[in-house]
């Protein structure tokens, strides 16, 4: 008996390896060897891609696409709505008129890394890494990298700070050049934003 859980109206391809305790929700499709690790929660109608890796205690909520290409670490979180692309010249056709097949485009690698979190409805654009404990705003177009902890918003997205572990946004303090969080009193060294 397997020591996870598949909603009825949930499909998981038999050569997809889902770790203990992950929970997988209606209607969504994991695809042939995706890779879920342990603990994660698999929102409705989301959409995992064959090959993509995703780590341990990730949640992805309703309606996520994470197509081929994609790797996300442990513990990030992905709010609903939130589509991961993975060409960066898509096309139907070729320049002939033929339908494109799978050799005729390239897969752009996308990292999401150890507890970062991306809000709702963000895109992220192939080919690029967030950071660590990075947070991307709801509704930001994510075209760049995004650095360990860095805050971004907007569309397409600019970093406009840096977040706690916690998830609290850091102040900036300018006669330490130190960004400190309120709730847990840490600080951290990162370069200011002009």
């Amino acid at each position: 008996m397997a020591d996870y859980f598949v909603h009825q109206t949930a499909e998981a391809h038999g050569n997809a390896h889902i770790g203990a305790g992950t929970k997988i929700w209606n209607y969504a499709q994991i695809r042939e060897n995706a890779v879920l690790g342990e603990q994660c929660v698999i929102g409705k109608n989301v959409y995992v891609d064959f090959g993509v890796h995703i780590g341990n205690r990730v949640k992805i909520q309703n309606n996520v696409s994470v197509f081929h290409g994609v790797t996300i670490e442990d513990g990030v979180f992905v709010g609903p709505h939130v589509c991961f692309t993975n060409d960066l010249f898509p096309r139907a056709i070729n320049p002939d008129g033929s339908l494109k097949g799978a050799d005729d485009w390239t897969v752009s690698e996308t990292l999401i890394q150890y507890g970062a979190s991306i809000g709702a409805n963000a895109t992220i654009v192939a080919g690029i890494t967030v950071g660590s404990f990075a947070l991307i705003g709801s509704g930001s177009v994510v075209t760049k990298d995004v650095p360990e902890q860095g805050l971004v918003v907007g569309s397409a997205a600019r970093l406009i700070g840096y977040v706690c572990k916690c998830g609290l946004r850091l102040t900036y303090q300018p006669d330490s050049e130190n960004w400190n969080c309120a709730k847990c009193a840490v600080s951290y060294n990162f370069p200011a934003i002009r």
